[in-house]
């Protein structure tokens, strides 16, 4: 056992803030903490780090238990090379493989049969099964193995300092893979991952050896990775066994089960009361009125469910239509730095468009949608009438120092206090924020705080970079539809697949220092570029594999190369499966993302027969999804 929790609570000032926690976390666990935020999820990471003391109870560590720890801002600095930093990691191996050199040099030329030849001898057994236990001679191959892997391929040169704090963070998660920590504790680890660097990563944690604790908003990580969920609601923490699809079942279950049980009870008293009321002053009926109101004093109450806290509300609105085309991008070249981003670029958008940038981190989404904003290159014009409201990820136009009333009131002080409480509140901020200073707000606060304020400034063009990120699920899901119901234009860079899906029309991509535009849903987009991708791997096998087809000198006909009726036949039959499969996964995904919104409808959670089916329906989903991913693969592949 590495972790154990015994009845611990924790408060601040006064205020409790987790009460009577048990739970316990054993070798080669894999974890998922959820909550909202603001539930205390990072405050018990603190507790589990011994950052923090608890109030009472008891918490248990393993003697020596080695964790790593990655912060949501994790990254840290060093003036070292991104190779250098990831090497004195392997100090011990590398001394270990420079000693035994030396002893094998000495061990040469020692007289056999001495007592130095024999101690000699000892030491170069020893060495060897050191480095063999530790796999010293290959600590290189994982370096190389895990920087590639998370991006880093052209980076081994660059000096850690000049990098940003995404890619601050990824290296520390980087370096935390490589020390192979007994716990791994990461807390939002795909918030600075591109998809390629997200699913190498899910990969990767797959065969991790140690226990894993990982805090994340992004589903489609914690189903590929979690075995276990514990979620922190109303500072109580449940255990639900099972990836976070299963939780979202389980948790919908038991929902409605505590309702049923309550309101049973709640009848059955009622019933109870009645009776007594009715019946405690005839005398033929006292003694059955006295034993019923016995019974209902006796009577263990079933405590009424909590509700799950209210999510935030968004609205977006403005004043002035702009003209149909919003924003026209032409011959656009954009650098950073000596690296050149952009080459020649040109796409466009019309009023009411929603559109998806996307690509690999470094190809400069982040820096393009700042250009933009600010306006002043020749090769970005803006249509009349076009306000832009832009959300930034870092959400630096923040003043750390500032109370959360301050912050927003101070921007629109014609407004009164009243008005701005309560879009505070709609955004999720409760009345003890208020006074708050910015810098103490977790991340997800901060972000509620900044999209409250990007709310206020009615832009038509909304632009978001990353809006995702800090949010817990009931916030993406409420950013979500607030963006769809507004029907101005929508430009955001984001990598939470649920929600471009759920929100794009259109495909900016960026790649090779080209921007292509593709006119489709994120599905339609995806699916091309899985067909793109095979077509180029087929090319390519063929190239490799067929050899090149001989001429008859008499002839002048091709005597090879050609593939028979047949095998013509069954390539054709694979194709038309692998598009009848894509289409297939796309309608079941989408009757997923619709069931697991309606599981949060109290109009559902209380029918206890029609929220059994849902939690059916999506176990059907789940299996027919890994079953069509499992064959798609094999016809892929």
């Amino acid at each position: 056992m590495l972790l154990s929790a015994d009845n611990l609570s924790f408060g601040f000032n006064g205020g409790s803030l987790l009460e009577n926690l048990c739970f316990s976390l054993n070798e080669g666990d894999r974890v998922g903490l959820i909550g909202a935020n603001g539930e205390g999820k990072t405050t018990l990471i603190r507790l589990i780090l011994g950052e923090l003391d608890p109030e009472s109870g008891t918490l248990f560590r393993k003697n020596g238990i080695r964790i790593g720890y990655l912060a949501q801002t994790g990254g840290y600095d060093s003036y070292n090379t991104v190779f250098e930093e990831m090497r004195e990691i392997f100090t011990e191996d590398i001394r270990a493989i420079e000693t035994l050199r030396e002893t094998e040099k000495l061990f040469a030329q020692a007289e056999e049969n001495t007592p130095e030849y024999r101690a000699l001898s000892a030491k170069y057994d020893y060495l060897n099964k050191q480095i063999a236990a530790r796999d010293s001679y290959h600590f290189e191959v994982r370096i190389r193995t895990v920087l590639n892997g998370m991006g880093f391929e052209h980076a081994y040169d660059q000096t850690i300092h000049t990098m940003s704090g995404g890619e601050k963070t990824r290296l520390k998660l980087c370096r935390l893979l490589l020390e192979d920590p007994e716990l791994l504790i990461l807390d939002e680890p795909t918030n600075h991952l591109d998809m390629k660097t997200l699913f190498w990563l899910e990969d990767y944690l797959s065969t991790y050896k140690g226990a894993i604790l990982t805090v994340s908003h992004d589903r489609y990580f914690l189903d590929k990775l979690v075995s276990t969920v514990y979620e922190i609601e109303n500072k109580k923490l449940s255990v639900f066994k099972g990836n976070y699809s299963k939780y979202k079942i389980l948790k919908a279950e038991k929902v409605a089960h505590l309702i049923k049980e309550y309101e049973k009870q709640q009848e059955e008293r009622a019933h109870m009361q009645e009776y007594v009321d009715r019946n405690l002053v005839r005398a033929s009926t006292t003694k059955m009125a006295q034993s019923r109101r016995l019974a209902l004093e006796k009577m263990e109450l079933v405590e009424k469910p909590a509700l799950p806290p209210t999510p935030p509300r968004f609205t977006f609105t403005y004043t002035d239509k702009p003209y149909e085309r919003v924003l026209e991008v032409e011959n656009l070249r954009l650098t950073a730095g000596e690296k050149v981003l952009l080459e020649s670029a040109s796409f466009g958008l019309t009023r009411g468009e929603k559109c998806a940038v996307v690509g690999d981190n470094g190809t400069g989404k982040s820096t393009l949608v700042k250009e933009i904003v600010k306006g002043k290159n020749p090769a970005i014009r803006l249509g009349r009438f076009v306000k832009i409201a832009c959300y930034d990820q870092e959400n630096a136009n923040l003043d750390l120092n500032e109370s959360v009333l301050g912050e927003l009131w101070g921007r629109h002080v014609t407004w009164d206090q009243t008005r701005v409480r309560n879009i505070l509140a709609q955004a999720g901020l409760i009345a003890e924020d208020m006074d708050k200073k910015v810098r103490m707000l977790s991340g997800g606060e901060r972000a509620k705080l900044a999209l409250a304020m990007f709310e206020c400034e009615k832009g038509n063009v909304l632009i978001l970079d990353e809006p995702t990120n800090h949010l817990d699920l009931p916030a993406r899901e409420s950013l979500e539809s607030a963006l769809k119901a507004f029907d101005g234009t929508v430009l955001f860079v984001s990598h939470d697949r649920y929600f471009i899906r759920a929100l794009a029309g259109k495909i900016l991509e960026l790649e090779d220092g080209n921007a292509t535009e593709y006119s489709c849903s994120y599905e339609e987009y995806h699916a091309q570029k899985i067909a793109a991708k095979e077509a180029a791997k087929t090319a390519q096998k063929t190239t490799q594999s067929t050899p090149a087809p001989s001429v008859s000198a008499n002839s002048g006909k091709k005597e090879g190369g050609y593939r028979t009726k047949e095998e013509r036949a069954a390539d054709a039959r694979r194709k038309m499966r692998i598009k009848k499969i894509e289409e297939e996964i796309s309608l079941l995904e989408t009757e997923d993302a619709e069931i697991n919104a309606s599981l949060s409808d109290p109009a559902v959670t209380a029918n206890f027969a029609l929220l059994s089916e849902k939690c059916n329906r999506l176990e059907e989903i789940k299996n027919l999804l890994d079953a069509l991913y499992s064959e798609y693969e094999t016809l892929i592949g």
